[in-house]
């Protein structure tokens, strides 16, 4: 089940930026905050704006959200994590993250 919640807070914070979805990454993991900052060496301080990151409750919440997201033009892929995969991500795209 697709979480709308995580839906509209991921879209509204990607479009207080403004360079549209496809300059956005999203992704699914278990450990969110190592996902960021330690996979995609998104920045965490000045640069903090601009990746937002939500509990989705279940894996199942969390893979339909993902998919969903994904579908509105997001950069990324499905089909990662585990069944410990729970939370939903996103950032934008800068020189020097990892996009995997």
């Amino acid at each position: 089940m697709v979480n709308n919640t995580i839906v509209n807070d991921i879209k509204s914070h990607a479009d207080s930026e403004g360079s549209g979805y496809s300059k956005w990454y999203c992704g699914i993991a278990s450990d969110p905050d190592s996902r960021l900052f330690n996979d995609h060496n998104v920045p965490k301080g000045e640069d903090k704006a601009w990746w937002i990151k939500r509990n989705a409750g279940s894996e199942q919440s969390a893979r339909d959200t993902e998919n969903h997201l994904l579908g509105l033009g997001f950069d990324g892929d499905s089909g990662g994590g585990d069944y410990s995969t729970i939370h939903v991500y996103a950032y934008k795209k800068i020189a020097g993250v990892t996009q995997e």
